[in-house]
């Protein structure tokens, strides 16, 4: 696996993985930034919500359950002070269609637990919860 990214002038990058997809990345205004691309922490919580979602869509697939439509939201709560790491990420994975809920639970803690690589990568409190068809699941995973 490899990717490489090229200066663009003040903080801003583009990059480009070995299969050719294009990322921009740019920094905060206070850096220089001038909004010319993602930040890198938005595109760290990015990869995780791709990778989380991958799996759990693949599990549930494989369980022959596809729901209607699914929406995962990220919120990660980052220190006040340098190096402004992440200090703890909590997923909302919100569900519709008719989805068995223990199903949808074992999907989430499978992706959690062993799948979801980058999620291993971190090593900080993340924390789920979910819902299918807009009600709240009592469970907090």
């Amino acid at each position: 696996m490899r990717t490489n990214i090229s200066w663009k002038g003040n903080v801003a990058f583009s990059g480009e993985t070995n299969t050719g997809h294009e990322i921009k990345i740019d920094g905060a205004e206070e850096l220089g930034g001038q909004n010319a691309g993602v930040r890198p922490m938005k595109l760290l919580l990015h990869s995780l919500a791709g990778c989380t979602g991958i799996h759990v869509i693949s599990i549930l697939q494989k369980m022959r359950i596809e729901p209607t439509s699914f929406h995962l939201t990220l919120d990660g709560c980052r220190a006040e002070k340098p190096p402004k790491n992440f200090t703890n990420i909590k997923m909302h994975f919100a569900f519709e269609g008719n989805l068995p809920e223990e199903k949808v639970i074992r999907a989430i803690k499978l992706t959690n637990e062993k799948y979801c690589s980058v999620a291993h990568s971190l090593n900080v409190p993340i924390t789920s919860s979910y819902s299918i068809n807009g009600q709240l699941g009592i469970d907090t995973l």
